[in-house]
């Protein structure tokens, strides 16, 4: 009887433990707020445009504890993000990604991907002006992984990467490696 006791009892245990590093982030507020291109693509993980400050206050309520910035610091958000986030007890960090100018590229994917990883089952916010970059590196990521080109342009849309023209410029990319 004791070891069966001891067993349910490590079993319980191992389950709440499972259970609790699980983050609930809050998709209905967070779709309510009607935050540019919002995707959801993983259960802790969300992709968009440009949140406005009143919009992280949002996220930081619905349980996002890091955002991902992919924007250039030449691309003005209208405030100070990196105080706006970290006044909100988020995580800031900023990974510039500028199309012209090859930051589509796996150096980036690969930081993005090691960011994702670190705050794995923790709300996160991966974001650029309009959630196009953000599709463009996990394609290249995906690719990467051993996937088509045609299902890394899936899944790079799934997270935000709606602009055709950006699509085309991955696919040749990835056509090319």
């Amino acid at each position: 009887m004791n070891t069966l006791f001891r067993m349910l009892f490590l079993s319980a245990s191992f389950a709440f433990v499972a259970c609790s590093s699980i983050t609930t982030l809050d998709l209905e507020v967070l779709t309510a707020a009607e935050i540019n291109n919002f995707r959801a693509p993983e259960s802790d993980i969300l992709s968009t445009g440009q949140p406005t400050a009143e919009q992280f206050q949002v996220m930081a309520d619905s349980g996002v504890k890091h955002v991902i910035n992919l924007r250039t610091p030449g691309e003005d958000s209208g405030f100070d993000e990196q105080a706006t986030v970290e006044s909100l007890g988020m995580t800031y960090h900023n990974i510039p990604v500028s199309v012209g100018d090859g930051g589509i590229n796996l150096s980036n994917s690969n930081s993005l991907q090691e960011l994702l990883a670190q705050f794995e089952s923790e709300g996160v916010v991966v974001h650029c002006a309009t959630g196009n970059r953000v599709g463009a590196l996990i394609s290249l990521s995906e690719f990467e992984d051993g996937r088509s080109v045609d299902n890394s342009i899936i899944e790079g849309v799934r997270w935000g990467m709606t602009s055709e023209r950006l699509q085309q410029v991955v696919r040749e990319s990835l056509s090319s490696n």
